[in-house]
């Protein structure tokens, strides 16, 4: 059997031992998706968005890519997001990175990677932003881990910059927008511990997109 063939033997067991569990579990999850959580995280094939949190299908509304950019020109994370907010009614969004990430790695190499230029540009943007305290930091791995985390934290705040967020959380009090790292060395999801009312209050200065400044 192939690796491509195995899939639909995997497939098969699967589902058989959903059914077996709760016999009411594929019916229940072809009538709608209701989820809580909009997750928008790497496109790494070691980070799977529901088993990291211990959540089911239909718990998770799920958006990645390369290092977990929120680029608000990529119509691809900002049709999540608004699709997230304005149709599921989405009560949190969680943006998590992973130390150990290539996308952030890639991106401080001095070489030309091709289509990738454009895109990971937007991290040496964040490297920029945060250079005199990266190169504060000696020892080459930690300069790295504390890139993915000031890229989470760059990435968050850009959630929190789209109308969708700020006129849903002004009129209905939520999503709250969470900032996470996932250590793949330990399976351990890390909040980094980001207050979203103050970053939103914060963020309105500048982009505000609803008239009306939250306090």
């Amino acid at each position: 059997m192939t690796p491509y063939e195995q899939i639909f033997e995997n497939n098969r067991r699967w589902a058989e031992e959903q059914t077996r569990a709760d016999p009411e579990f594929f019916t229940r999850l072809a009538l709608e998706q209701r989820p809580d959580f909009l997750y928008i995280g790497c496109s790494d094939s070691r980070v799977p968005a529901n088993q990291i949190m211990g959540l089911a299908p239909g718990d998770v509304f799920v958006h990645r890519n390369v290092a977990n950019l929120v680029n608000n020109v990529d119509l691809n994370v900002m049709s999540a997001i608004n699709y997230g907010v304005r149709h599921l009614d989405v009560k949190h969004i969680i943006l998590c990175g992973h130390y150990g990430c290539g996308g952030v790695r890639a991106a401080m190499q001095p070489k030309d990677l091709g289509i990738l230029n454009p895109w990971l540009r937007n991290i040496r943007d964040v490297y920029r932003l945060h250079k005199a305290e990266l190169d504060a930091v000696k020892d080459e791995a930690l300069r790295y881990d504390r890139l993915v985390e000031l890229n989470v934290t760059e990435q968050y705040i850009n959630i929190i910059k789209t109308a969708a967020v700020q006129q849903s959380f002004l009129a209905r009090g939520f999503p709250t927008v969470h900032a996470l790292v996932f250590d793949i060395s330990t399976g351990r999801l890390k909040d980094l511990g980001h207050d979203f009312r103050e970053t939103l209050r914060t963020i309105q200065e500048v982009y505000d997109l609803t008239g009306t400044i939250w306090r």
